[in-house]
């Protein structure tokens, strides 16, 4: 079965055309925003690329309905549209994406496939808030996790480059971040929650921070529609030093600006912080894991993150690091933990779940 692909995110839209084999036919990427504003050429892309047998697309939030991937139909699409008010950088995305694929190709099947599934799972004590029974029982208020997809394949390629370690931290690095602790496979706690709020400092989200902030703020008039805009779009490395771009900022760095060597210090605190809850919640390190655009990329943050986690046994070799380019085991043979990077391949676990939910 030949598979579509579409996989709106932080700061990109993915477009890949899978053969039977996984091999990708077509790749393109535009940047955030860009299925909406340059729908034209996506869809020439679409008209002018082989026909697919079946479109899956990213969604970043399933609710308490949607545990595993689902073929879409008008009753699916008017439930996901509910929930864009829990994840209203991507949602939106990902239903214009539908509303263009259906319309482009209207008898080729669609199936939405969603990062909160991997997590569905979590034990109660990890997916539980400590909130009022008839708020999480009305609003179905949990810790759904985010960042699934890229965990799913993450942790499932790592294991076969470290030798099946069993408790795992899995580090998905970039405009939007996330970790997941994961045991065996299963996700058992994750940072992000009831949505992607929270967790770790962001290139626009500030992550964790105390909830009687925005509590304060709204007494203090200022409206919830500029607290919710200063949240998702003014806040983590964006508010510090004026950009959410990591590369931007080591620059800055490089150069002796304070107030970005400032901001990187925030970032790698709350890195740190996060990675260590996440062991906790394993009851150890076996491996540690390094997905997403800066954790693919940025050898400086990896270096970093295993210098502070020195005390957890994280140990990583400088050239490997350094020149590391796809997939690549970073820690040293024999070492106590293992460390390795994995591309993030969102749409193997896209078009795995299209034909999966397509096959019954």
């Amino acid at each position: 079965m030949r598979v579509l692909t579409v996989n709106p995110g932080s700061s990109s839209v993915k477009l890949a055309l899978l053969d039977a084999d996984d091999e990708v036919l077509v790749h393109a990427e535009l940047p955030t925003g860009g299925v909406e504003r340059e729908a034209e050429r996506v869809l020439a892309l679409v008209a002018r690329m082989p026909r697919p047998d079946a479109v899956g697309i990213r969604f970043v939030h399933g609710g308490r309905d949607y545990t595993r991937p689902v073929v879409v139909d008008d009753e699916v699409t008017k439930n996901l549209l509910t929930l864009t008010d829990l994840a209203p950088l991507h949602q939106p995305m990902s239903l214009y994406a539908l509303g263009e694929m259906r319309r482009a190709l209207p008898d080729v099947p669609v199936v939405a496939c969603f990062d909160t599934a991997f997590h569905a799972g979590l034990p109660s004590a990890a997916a539980t808030y400590a909130l009022p029974e008839e708020w999480r029982e009305r609003f179905g208020i949990r810790r759904y996790g985010f960042h699934g997809l890229s965990f799913a394949h993450a942790s499932r390629r790592a294991a076969g480059l470290l030798g099946r370690p069993r408790r795992m931290v899995v580090c998905h690095l970039g405009a939007g971040a996330s970790l997941a602790a994961v045991l065996d496979g299963r996700s058992v706690d994750t940072t992000m929650g009831f949505t992607p709020l929270e967790g770790l400092v962001m290139a626009t989200r500030a992550g964790s921070v105390d909830p009687g902030i925005p509590m304060w703020l709204l007494r203090h008039g200022v409206p919830a529609e500029e607290i919710d805009d200063a949240l998702e779009h003014r806040s983590g490395l964006r508010a510090l030093d004026g950009t959410g771009d990591m590369r931007e900022l080591r620059r800055r760095a490089a150069s002796g600006d304070e107030t970005a060597e400032a901001a990187l210090d925030v970032y790698h605190h709350s890195l740190r912080k996060c990675v260590a809850a996440m062991a906790a919640s394993l009851g150890g390190l076996d491996a540690l894991v390094f997905t997403g655009g800066v954790g693919e990329h940025d050898a400086a943050a990896r270096a970093r993150l295993a210098s502070d986690l020195a005390f957890l046994g994280v140990r990583i070799d400088a050239v490997p690091n350094e020149n590391a380019h796809g997939d690549a085991v970073l820690s040293p043979a024999g070492g106590e933990v293992g460390v390795a990077v994995v591309g993030a391949r969102e749409d193997l676990e896209i078009a795995a779940g299209t034909r999966a939910a397509l096959a019954g």
